[in-house]
């Protein structure tokens, strides 16, 4: 298991190391820091990552009358078959998803970058 942690966006020319993920890894979230996912693709197949905040249930939805969309079982997100295919996940959009501790699984064959203001 591996933690993805974050590296601190910078204006400049800016080296980082991709985290090589397991089938199942961990990630913190932190709202408004405009964090990004940046998934890469080290096969030749397809790749489908799954993000799951544990406290994620079920979201109200506006304007249906009270009814709710379940994001209990997380987002999957599929890098595209071949090697260095890569992925851009912007976190702030998917929030309902990262409530909790998150769980990242699935991620055999990925590299993960998290960039964060």
């Amino acid at each position: 298991m591996a933690a993805v942690t974050k590296t601190v966006r910078s204006r400049n020319p800016q080296n980082f190391v991709p985290v090589t993920m397991t089938a199942a890894d961990t990630m913190v979230y932190e709202a408004g820091k405009r964090q990004e996912l940046i998934l890469e693709n080290t096969t030749a197949s397809a790749v489908t990552l799954t993000i799951d905040g544990a406290g994620a249930t079920n979201v109200p939805v506006r304007g249906t009358g009270g009814k709710t969309f379940d994001v209990s079982a997380g987002l999957a997100v599929t890098v595209p078959a071949g090697i260095g295919q890569s992925t851009r996940v912007e976190l702030d959009s998917i929030t309902s998803y990262l409530v909790g501790n998150i769980a990242l699984t699935g991620g055999t064959g990925l590299k993960a970058t998290l960039l964060s203001d």
